[in-house]
């Protein structure tokens, strides 16, 4: 009931149509002395087409290099630096976002430097063409960073070739081809008053914050219908692997199954059933492959909810010769899921854990801005964290059992891996999607 309490404390939020375009949420959060300006616009990597892969993502770096106003990269970021505020963007396949967050005394700052950023980018060919490189350069560095590449990897398996399994970051042949005319018509597409959620956290005057936020924001150019992507084609017959090789000390793998969207009632069964797999150091998998084992430094487990699909996967590194045995124990873990249901103890203390995560995640204004941003532009609607925290008490061990054996199948198995070409495991690997998602002997010890 403690937590319930805590949640109760940090609902407050107020939602408001502005000038029937935006979405208005305010949140105010007593005791603290920061405020956060987040805008999320509806459009992300799902949204592209082939010749333009990774325009998404190449629009949120070019608003930092200059806008009318503030005519350079280094003008943009010292008005913020003055007062030691926090900036920053970010790409997703649905969504694209940017965020400033400042001391409250300096809302009115934070709002004129982030209605600037969106309304009126320069988009200079010499620093288009500059952004190129630098895009190129990321893109170098996810191909080295495989404990990061490995997700698109993940990705680019369970959705193939279409913009859902595209890399959010384009190709290195796509970002060489961008050009300044690209780039504006497809940000005056898609940055529209009714395709842009604000949301403002923190410390401020509830009285006064609307006509604030209108004065900075009215000029973002209206929209009159809701741009749509593709549907995202969601089938698989039959379990399938995807191994990029890469001459690595260490194997990474994910292992998942496709799921439902995130409009799917049963979403919170299934943030229950991952959390008992990686729900923490006392989680299942932790368990299983750190603790007894030593067979990885890190084990994760993630629930990815799309507006048209979704996925539960578990992610780990582990030595190149232990990549089929750690698999192997992953997959009993699913295993044992489907057989045998979950004690009311381990239940509970997963539920705890969900809401004790849900509640930390939530102390600063920017953590609560994306909270509620993010389920506005995506759903259209708000879930409180009461209201999520009863959903969580209210499912069951029963739900959670046939979730798993509904899920759990071996058409909607998919492992992605990175590790060596020359795999020692390699024939190995093969015999298990051979045999099918039911291992033989799965769950005895190595």
């Amino acid at each position: 009931m403690a937590l319930l309490g805590l949640a109760e404390q940090k609902r407050m939020y107020n939602l408001k149509k502005i000038n029937k375009g935006f979405d208005l949420v305010t949140v105010p959060i007593v005791g603290i002395k920061s405020v956060t300006v987040m805008a999320l616009f509806g459009v992300g990597s799902k949204y592209e087409t082939e010749s333009i892969r990774g325009i998404s993502h190449f629009i949120e770096h070019s608003l930092f290099n200059g806008t009318k106003k503030r005519p350079s990269a280094r003008e943009i970021s010292q008005d913020l630096d003055r007062v030691g505020g926090q900036y920053n963007a970010f790409t997703g396949k649905e969504y694209t976002g940017y965020y400033v967050k400042v001391g409250s005394q300096y809302l009115d700052l934070g709002l004129d430097w982030l209605s600037d950023l969106l309304i009126s980018p320069l988009f200079e060919k010499s620093l288009i063409e500059k952004e190129k490189r630098v895009i190129i350069e990321e893109i170098n560095m996810y191909e080295d960073t495989p404990m990061q590449h490995i997700s698109d990897v993940y990705e680019s398996l369970v959705y193939g070739d279409q913009p859902a399994g595209w890399d959010i970051i384009g190709t290195k042949a796509t970002v060489k081809k961008m050009t300044r005319t690209k780039l504006i018509n497809f940000k005056k597409k898609y940055y529209k008053q009714n395709n842009c959620v604000i949301c403002i956290a923190g410390k401020f005057d509830q009285k006064k914050v609307e006509q604030k936020f209108l004065r900075y924001f009215a000029k973002l150019e209206a929209g009159q219908e809701k741009v749509k992507k593709k549907p995202v084609k969601d089938r698989q017959y039959k379990a399938r692997k995807k191994l990029k090789f890469k001459e690595t000390d260490q194997s990474h793998c994910v292992t998942g199954f496709r799921a439902f969207d995130i409009f799917d009632s049963r979403k919170h069964v299934l943030n229950v059933l991952n959390a008992v797999l990686g729900g923490g150091m006392s989680s299942r998998l932790f368990s299983e492959i750190r603790d007894k084992r030593g067979l990885a430094y890190y084990i994760t487990s993630e629930v990815e909810l799309y507006t048209d699909s979704g996925y539960i996967a578990a992610q780990a590194g582990v030595d190149n010769k232990k990549l089929t045995q750690a698999i192997e124990l992953i997959i009993a873990e699913y295993n044992k899921l489907k057989r045998i249901s979950i004690g009311s103890q381990e239940l509970d203390k997963v539920k705890n854990f969900l809401k004790g995560q849900s509640l930390l995640a939530m102390e600063s204004s920017n953590a609560q801005a994306m909270y509620y941003a993010n389920q506005m532009i995506l759903t259209g609607k708000i879930e409180t964290l009461e209201e999520k925290f009863k959903s969580i008490d209210a499912v069951t061990s029963k739900q959670v059992q046939e979730l798993a054996q509904e899920l759990f199948i071996d058409k909607n198995l998919n492992v992605a891996v990175i590790g060596p070409g020359k795999h020692q495991n390699g024939q190995r690997l093969e015999q298990i999607f051979k045999n099918g998602f039911e291992i033989k002997n799965a769950d005895h010890n190595h």
